[in-house]
């Protein structure tokens, strides 16, 4: 048996929508992956994650990375 393992999000994946740092991956039922900052993320929520099959979040991130400035 083979377990998938959700690669990381990274510095260099950017916001579909704004071009910001990516904190969320969406992959769609589809096959497509979507990039979201945390803001770009919240606003389309409600649509997209009927249509992902991954919602990988790692806003989580941005409290740690604030915290050790």
């Amino acid at each position: 048996m083979t377990t998938a393992v959700a690669t990381p999000i990274t510095a260099m994946d950017r916001c579909d929508q704004c071009g910001a740092q990516a904190y969320v991956r969406v992959t769609l039922e589809t096959g497509g992956e979507l990039f979201f900052c945390a803001h770009h993320a919240r606003k389309h929520a409600e649509v997209l994650r009927p249509m992902a099959s991954e919602w990988l979040d790692e806003t989580e991130r941005l409290a740690s990375e604030s915290s050790t400035r």
